[in-house]
């Protein structure tokens, strides 16, 4: 068992985010569902109240807690990437129903605050050459969704 365990709030739709997290990445699944045995104020006796589900490989809960919290963009998920073709799934399926940010963070339809990161670009960002580190990192800058081919060109001065 992991040592620290993120929990996520949510208003009602744990199980729902939770299914839908864990169909985009290798390695996930949901782990339980435990359901209320008594009224409390997110929900009647019954309702899912939690849902441990691992991500990654890594253990979540997601708790349905109600309305009085929402997520911001003080915590965010980071995902490395290692193809474009990985980048744009991860980012279309995200920002459905959600919102495009900038520098390769969005907003899913729950609020929660995403990093779709190519692994290149960590990279390119620590190249011996400052030059090409410059470059990308302004090239980056200028980005919503993380363009590998277009950092690289920037990276080398085209």
């Amino acid at each position: 068992m992991q040592k620290i365990t993120p929990c996520l709030w949510f208003n009602g739709q744990a199980e729902e985010a939770a299914k839908f997290y864990v169909s985009l990445l290798p390695n996930s699944r949901i782990d339980q569902i435990y359901r209320s045995p008594a009224d409390t104020p997110s929900g009647p006796a019954g309702t899912v109240l939690t849902v441990e589900f691992t991500l990654a490989g890594t253990g979540y809960l997601g708790l349905n807690g109600g309305p009085q919290f929402t997520f911001n963009e003080a915590v965010s998920f980071q995902i490395h990437c290692d193809t474009q073709a990985e980048v744009d799934r991860l980012w279309t399926a995200l920002t459905k129903d959600g919102t495009e940010v900038a520098c390769g963070w969005l907003k899913d339809r729950w609020g929660l605050s995403w990093q779709i990161v190519p692994r290149r670009l960590s990279e390119l960002l620590s190249d011996p050459d400052a030059g090409r580190a410059r470059r990308a990192m302004e090239a980056m800058m200028e980005m919503v969704k993380i363009d590998i081919a277009a950092l690289e060109r920037a990276a080398d001065g085209r």
